[in-house]
């Protein structure tokens, strides 16, 4: 069966090429639907929201739902095929994380938890294959007072941009054991074993994935020439102005529904009175469309 993604079927990749410029959005406000209640869509929003995310995987809703409320999440998830939380240690007992300043406990000592900026990175990216975060809801209850914008790639314009500099790159990061996150020891979760795989992989139904951080601690890259290239090749695109990385910020209200696209977070500022609060769901399943 021909795909976009085989290296070897540089015809089926040219088509998909045309097709996949022509209907990216060309602005972070391209990607905003305005909803009335996430947890109950329309059948017009759910098919813009569904629209947005067949041409990039990801959509931005903007809605007056402002409560302090995890099942907004989750409700709007299942709309979209999402059932499979991944309930991973730092979430809550519904399986929804809340990502705010921790100022003790376990949290504070992981970036996420943080007012620091989290670097480029896809969720989840440390997992084992069968823990592969294919999709994800992030919602905003109360943005900062100042900073905490993100960037946005869709994975496959990535993947497009380093196969047209260069197909080399894209095989180097197709390699099975080309990015470890080594072994950890973690207070609460015991020995997380050394996990090695690659950034770009194909899955059976022939969507691509993708498994990356620009973390340079935590982290080691296969130490073969190829590889360097690539990685390097990969750091300037993300580093660079591309028209195809969208700024945004999220306030309240609003929320990021994707196929786990790349994505940063500068640093923010808190308003004391009103600190920084999003939620985060993490799904092993890929967003339904039909």
């Amino acid at each position: 069966m021909s795909n976009p993604f085989d290296l070897a079927d540089e015809e089926t990749y040219q088509r998909w090429r045309d097709a996949k410029l022509a209907n990216a959005p060309r602005t972070a406000a391209d990607l905003i639907v305005e909803v009335k209640d996430p947890r109950a869509l329309s059948t017009r929003e759910h098919a813009e929201l569904a629209a947005r995310i067949k041409h990039c995987n990801m959509a931005i809703y903007a809605s007056p739902m402002l409560e302090e409320d995890s099942d907004i999440l989750r409700k709007l998830g299942t709309q979209f095929g999402l059932n499979q939380l991944d309930a991973n240690w730092l979430a809550g007992e519904d399986g929804v994380s809340s990502i705010r300043v921790f100022d003790g406990g376990t949290r504070k000592h992981y970036i996420p938890y943080t007012d620091k900026p989290v670097k480029w990175h896809t969720d989840g990216y440390y997992n084992p294959p069968e823990r592969q975060i294919r999709a994800m809801v992030l919602h905003c209850v109360r943005d900062a007072a100042s900073g905490g914008e993100n960037r946005l790639m869709d994975h496959e314009l990535c993947y497009l941009k380093l196969r047209d500099e260069n197909p080399a790159h894209i095989a180097a990061l197709m390699q099975h054991d080309v990015m470890t996150i080594p072994e950890r020891l973690d207070v609460a979760d015991g020995v997380r074993a050394a996990q090695s795989g690659p950034v770009f992989s194909v899955d059976a139904q022939g969507h691509l994935h993708m498994r990356y951080t620009a973390r340079t601690r935590s982290i080691e890259w296969k130490d073969d020439a190829a590889t360097k290239a690539a990685v390097t090749a990969l750091e300037a695109l993300l580093a660079s102005d591309v028209p195809q990385v969208f700024n945004t910020r999220l306030q309240p209200g609003m929320g990021l529904l994707c196929n786990n696209v790349l994505h940063d977070r500068s640093a923010f500022t808190d308003d004391p009175h009103h600190p920084r609060l999003l939620y985060r769901a993490r799904y092993l399943d890929r967003i339904a469309l039909s």
